[in-house]
């Protein structure tokens, strides 16, 4: 699909200022000015982000309660349950509270619920199981706020409950012991965005200082919170929050802890993924957190907290390749429903006419449907929701949108024909009769037409700044870098470069184009990711980031192009 190119507007003299002030080359200036950057004192913090600039965690609302009930619990040896949820921002967050409470002398374990059995968050019968086993203390990560009716029969159970979520609370928040999250009202803690990990962490930073403050570490055993950051790095990257204020502190030192890591949980993920060296966003999100991911959405997702937790060499390894093989399976999985759902697009008559695309089959594994529903978002830039069908009657599906479409409120909108649903702006979960499905769909298009113009359904690309071709140097590559790490709220550069010639292309990989270009004096190798189906005329603009490629110990310039079109 063709994208409009959208280039940012920027000062000239912001851009001159900051390149002067900060000695860095007009395109790396360019590319701070459009983060909204201005001035060499606002640089300083987003180059180089530091753990001195963590916000006081006692901002929390629910903060003081919460540390409060711990240190209740370690002396009255309490038994607590850690309930995650089954993605990775959940995984971490599970093994970040149970290795830290562990070891500052807690008596922990864990639960993680059964995606198909179970279902999303807090329940009845799990509740009912953990009391079963002695636990006195229930503390919720990355799950919880919704909550209401499962807190309430906490309390009637005897059993107390923490919750540590970063979700939108809905009009009543549960009647827990404390509720910890930034988004609940009232809450002071000024930055919004934190992923549920992210929350846990401040939890832990305001845990020591109390425990610190009661003579728990007088033996010299005060931990060290920085050899949790990989934990935290890899949930924060995996759930996609905006890698800005506190996150980017957390991404930028947890991804230096992830690659020096003695975890021997996380060194067998590395290995079974092949990232060696310095670990990037990109390997988090295309290499690790797929495989912890993995297990959850196959079956269970308890061997991704086992990996984390895992102190032993042999096991690891073990518990690594089974992840990796679930992967491999997931993968697979996720290749035929694709070629199924675009068959059924492409043959349907609808499209490009229709403004959402609703699909659903019983072939498909309600585990990767949410997976493939962003793939379908990718290739036909339309709000999607896939559903599996059972032989029950039931449907369960999963959705992802585009930009300037509410997802929730439009699945809201159509909830008479659903029995449960939620989620947020770009991702939703629906659940419903087989029955419905067609009054269901038809609902979401109409409300889809209702509030998409033919402009919403052109994906757009947003550049950074405009390169001549001198510009490009190995030089700009690395002082490039000194921007990372690149994610949500801090997307990868994007370059245009006019009026070059293709040179030599061919088809490389899973439909890849791999380019030589020319232009202004000079000559470029390029890679063109998923692109081998565009028609190449012999002169292109191209939208690309600068990179250096790595092979055979060697390290090369090279232009990862994110889209081509024909030079005017």
């Amino acid at each position: 699909m063709h994208k409009k190119w959208n280039a940012k507007k920027i000062a000239a003299a912001t851009v001159e200022r900051l390149g002067t002030d900060l000695a860095l080359h007009r395109l790396t200036a360019a590319v701070l000015a459009a983060r909204g950057i201005e001035t060499a004192k606002e640089a300083g913090p987003f180059l180089a982000p530091s753990l001195s600039d963590m916000l006081d965690p006692l901002l929390l609302r629910g903060m003081e309660t919460a540390v409060g009930r711990l240190l209740a619990a370690r002396r009255n040896r309490d038994t607590i349950c850690i309930y995650g949820d089954y993605d990775v921002d959940g995984i971490s967050g599970t093994a970040l509270l149970v290795s830290f409470l562990r070891q500052t002398g807690f008596s922990c374990r864990y639960f993680i619920p059964n995606r198909f059995d179970d279902g999303y968050g807090l329940n009845r019968e799990a509740i009912q199981g953990i009391i079963a086993l002695g636990a006195n203390l229930i503390v919720s990560v990355d799950c919880g706020i919704t909550a209401v009716e499962e807190a309430l029969f906490c309390r009637e159970q005897g059993i107390d409950l923490i919750v540590v979520d970063h979700h939108l609370p809905k009009e009543t928040l549960p009647d827990a012991v404390a509720v910890v999250n930034p988004m609940q009202p009232d809450c002071p803690y000024p930055f919004k965005s934190l992923a549920g990990v992210g929350v846990a962490f401040n939890l832990l930073v305001a845990l020591r200082m109390a425990l610190r403050d009661e003579g728990a570490f007088t033996g010299g055993n005060e931990p060290d919170l920085r050899e949790w950051l990989d934990l935290v790095a890899l949930g924060t990257i995996a759930d996609v929050v905006p890698l800005t204020g506190q996150n980017r502190i957390f991404a930028f030192h947890g991804l230096k802890q992830l690659s020096a890591t003695t975890k021997p949980g996380i060194q067998a993920l590395k290995r079974v993924a092949g990232v060696t060296g310095g670990v990037s966003c990109g390997q988090v999100g295309f290499r690790l957190a797929p495989r912890l991911n993995a297990a959850g959405r196959m079956e269970s997702a308890v061997p991704g907290v086992d990996l984390l937790l895992s102190i032993d060499q042999t096991e690891s390894q073990g518990i690594a390749e089974d992840l990796d093989a679930a992967n491999a399976e997931r993968q697979a999985t996720e290749r035929r429903i694709l070629d199924e759902a675009i068959e059924m697009v492409e043959t349907s008559g609808a499209y490009p006419d229709c403004r959402s695309i609703i699909l659903a089959s019983q072939n498909w594994h309600q585990g990767v449907v949410g997976i493939v529903a962003s793939r379908l978002v990718e290739r036909y830039h339309r709000p999607t929701i896939l559903i599996s069908l059972d032989e029950e009657g039931s449907a369960k599906g999963s959705g992802r949108s585009i930009t300037g479409f509410h997802l929730l409120d439009a699945v809201t909108a159509c909830s008479p024909f659903l029995e449960r649903f939620g989620g947020h702006r770009y991702a939703a979960g629906v659940g419903l009769r087989a029955d419905a499905v067609t009054a269901f769909a038809a609902a979401f298009e109409a409300e889809a037409a209702r509030l998409l113009t033919e402009d919403d359904l052109v994906a757009q690309l947003d550049v950074d700044a405009e390169a001549q071709p001198g510009d490009i140097t190995p030089e700009l590559a690395r002082e490039l870098k000194r921007l990372e790490p690149f994610g949500a709220g801090n997307p990868e550069p994007v370059l245009l470069m006019r009026g070059l010639r293709v040179m030599e292309h061919r088809v490389v990989g899973d439909g890849h184009l791999k380019l030589r270009l020319a232009g202004g004096g000079c000559h470029f190798n390029a890679i063109a990711f998923r692109l081998a189906s565009r028609e190449l005329p012999g002169m292109v603009d191209i939208a690309f980031f600068p990179e250096m490629n790595e092979w055979n110990g060697n390290s090369t310039l090279q232009l990862r192009v994110k889209d081509l079109r024909p030079t005017e």
